[in-house]
């Protein structure tokens, strides 16, 4: 499993210096302030899933503008990639917005409000 560990470590890399790159080389002012929550690669480093989030809230368009703008960009992003990271081929990019971080604040709301409501009927409580 040597190799999956390989994988690993490039993933993490990969997020590490693609995080920096899109802060400080995207000069479009569409992108916002975007994190790489996660990278998934091939096992044979052709292609990088990069999952991505904006800070603040985003409409539906936003966030496919987003990944839009990144996608048109892989390109540039790829060749800054290839100087920062020693390897034989550097992925194709593909970009996605990871939704997790939304619905993780949804389902805490949801939760949130069961134990409000739960608090206003006292009787209902179990011992």
């Amino acid at each position: 499993m040597a190799n999956s560990s390989r994988v690993q470590r490039v993933a993490d890399q990969i997020q590490k210096e693609m995080a920096g790159l899109i802060q400080s080389e995207m000069k479009d002012p569409r992108i916002g302030m975007v994190t790489v929550t996660a990278v998934d690669i091939s096992r044979d480093l052709a292609v990088a899933d990069l999952f991505i989030t904006r800070l603040g809230e985003n409409s539906a368009e936003e966030k496919k503008q987003t990944v839009q703008i990144l996608d048109q960009a892989s390109g540039f992003l790829r060749s800054r990639l290839a100087r920062l990271v020693k390897l034989r081929l550097v992925p194709q990019l593909r970009f996605h917005y990871d939704e997790s971080i939304e619905r993780g604040r949804y389902l805490s709301s949801l939760i949130d409000e069961a134990v409000s409501k739960d608090r206003q009927h006292p009787g209902t409580e179990e011992n």
